[in-house]
């Protein structure tokens, strides 16, 4: 489903196209996050307007609010959200972790309690592909054990292992056909980890395109530990590959060499996606290691507080300095802020904790991230990536550097 069009003559960085059951996305691509079914703030319509063209969602939050039935009743996460283009569904192991209470790993699963009320769940790698499969996800993500940083060796070995084995799971229950669905009754969340394949009513698309599963690259900052997993992945066989558990607290450089290291030892000739990255530098440089898709909560999550993201560096349009200013956010941005609205009018919005304020910023900034993805493109194709990169990360260092003085 992934078609590499070009890469660039002086970087690995990779223009493509990723064909799913609700479109094509071109690649390199941003995923604005809509945790919950709805990116903070934002409508649908407005991300239609900012030309995204594919949403992340998350399974384990959508697991427990609203629920399984709620979603299926209503024809799929598509419908239930209005939401007509590409939906990736991350796992929710993040959330199993960072989020839950009392939780318990074991090598059939999770056990978890809420973080909303305390009520207990156990969710193997099979529910959780299941509750994709209802979802009705363009691309769905398996359940792995992600782990902090540092961590000990002994630890990600452990949890490496658990996630090829889930990962192994994950690909045998995705390529089962479904059975016999019980129907339009609710199904009590605890029951889910013991149902049975298509139990939960799962419909696949009767077209040539089916639902992609990615695989996720694990392995902590240990570099055997990471070739080792993507190699075993590779063997099992995956539609794309993820490079997970970086930008857990571990410093920029170790990223970088983390992220470089991980994405050469994936296929060419399938997408290949850094999750929970990042800033516009960090965006950058991963392109130019060959990375394809990115996801991060970076632009709405800065957007509430204010700050902005223009192609000269941050702005933190809470600042005085901004009072009397009646200039856009962004000089020849054509978002729908930047085009009605000064960052005078939006600092006192900000201020006066008006709800408009933090729209009209986060708005902005998936434009940014957007827009960025679509230059970053052209970049590609014209051959002067290089040059690109250096002349928006040079900005941002200048901004920087100005702002220290």
């Amino acid at each position: 489903m992934f078609t590499l069009i070009k890469t660039d003559k002086n970087t690995r960085a990779r223009l493509g196209k990723l064909e799913t059951a609700h479109g094509v996305v071109n690649t390199p691509c941003f995923m604005p996050v809509g945790t919950q079914a709805t990116v903070k703030t934002l409508s649908h319509q407005e991300l239609v307007d900012c030309a995204a063209e594919i949403m992340l969602s998350n399974t384990y939050h959508l697991y427990l609010r609203p629920g399984i039935d709620v979603i299926k009743q209503a024809g799929g996460l598509h419908k239930f959200m209005s939401w007509d283009r590409p939906v990736l569904t991350d796992s929710g192991g993040f959330q199993v972790f960072s989020l839950a209470k009392l939780m318990k790993v074991k090598d059939e699963g999770v056990e978890f309690s809420s973080h909303i009320d305390g009520s207990r769940h156990f969710l193997t790698p099979e529910a959780v592909i299941e509750l994709q499969q209802v979802f009705g996800s363009d691309i769905m993500m398996p359940l792995d054990e992600p782990v902090s940083y540092p961590c000990s060796k002994s630890k990600a070995r452990e949890a490496l292992d658990r996630t090829i084995d889930w990962a192994r799971r994950s690909k045998a229950c995705h390529c089962e056909e479904p059975r016999r669905s019980r129907g339009d009754e609710a199904i009590p969340k605890r029951e889910i980890a013991s149902l049975p394949l298509a139990t939960l009513g799962v419909a696949r698309n009767d077209g040539s395109i089916r639902q992609l599963l990615f695989g996720i690259v694990q392995g902590s900052s240990y570099l055997d530990l990471r070739k080792e997993a993507a190699e075993k992945l590779v063997d099992i066989g995956f539609d794309g590959y993820a490079i997970g558990g970086v930008s857990v607290g571990e410093g920029e450089g170790l990223i970088y060499d983390v992220t470089e290291y991980t994405a050469v030892l994936l296929p060419e000739t399938k997408p290949r996606y850094l999750m929970g990255v990042g800033t516009p530098q960090d965006i950058l440089e991963a392109v130019s290691m060959g990375v394809d898709m990115f996801d991060c909560v970076m632009p709405t999550r800065n957007g509430r507080n204010g700050t902005a993201f223009t192609k000269t560096g941050k702005l933190l349009l809470r600042n005085s300095k901004y009072t009397r200013d009646f200039t856009p956010i962004d000089k020849g941005c054509g978002c729908f802020t930047c085009r009605n609205y000064t960052r005078g009018y939006i600092r006192h919005l900000l201020n006066t904790e008006e709800l408009l304020g933090l729209r009209l910023v986060s708005l902005h900034n998936i434009y940014f991230y957007v827009m960025l993805m679509k230059e970053i493109r052209g970049a590609i194709t014209e051959n002067r990536f290089t040059e690109y990169k250096k002349e928006l990360i040079r900005a941002y260092k200048d901004k920087e550097r100005l702002k220290g003085r």
